[in-house]
């Protein structure tokens, strides 16, 4: 079921809007990088980074529902999701967090999940003259029985469509919830 869940996913992410932002790729890991303008003071940014239900997409989880995600953003914070039949997952534990400035993930997304791999999702979140800058980038490496450069675009794909959600969740103040 999680290989079917997993292939699910990498499909999913092929079929995303064209944008690529692999700025490092090969056997062993990849790297992506993507940014977005915010019109949101950082502090609300990074609030918003914490209720991960309104910005995160279902469809990139595990039970399919992004209410079910919740994020702690505090060192040791966990990125979870609980499962509908019970149990549940954790996406990543908070490796730094500096409020309205950075927050750092640790964990394998996805499909990475089950290989042996580390992941580490840093958002930096800078003040602009409209709002914010977030920068995010994604950096795996590790062993992989899949093949590292074929997959990260398709990773990027996934974490564009976060990125933008969070942007969409962050101007609206979180007043709409996304799938």
């Amino acid at each position: 079921m999680r290989m079917i869940k997993a292939l699910a996913w990498a499909g999913a992410v092929m079929a995303a809007p064209a944008h690529s932002a692999v700025t490092s790729s090969g056997e062993k890991g990849f790297v992506v990088e993507n940014s977005v303008e915010i019109a949101a003071a950082p502090g609300a940014v990074y609030e918003m980074l914490g209720r991960p239900a309104l910005w995160w997409s279902g469809e990139h989880s595990y039970g399919g529902s992004a209410a079910k995600l919740t994020l702690d953003p505090v060192a040791g914070g966990c990125f979870c999701e609980s499962l509908p039949a019970g149990g549940g997952v954790e996406h990543g534990r908070v490796l730094y967090a500096a409020p309205g400035k950075k927050l750092r993930i640790s964990g394998a997304l996805g499909p990475l999940q089950s290989e042996a791999v580390t992941g580490i999702l840093t958002f930096d979140i800078e003040p602009t003259a409209n709002g914010a800058r977030v920068a995010l980038s994604y950096v795996v490496g590790g062993y992989m029985r899949m093949d590292a450069a074929k997959l990260a675009p398709g990773v990027d794909k996934v974490l564009a469509e976060q990125l933008q959600g969070l942007r969409r969740a962050a101007e609206d103040g979180g007043n709409r919830r996304k799938r």
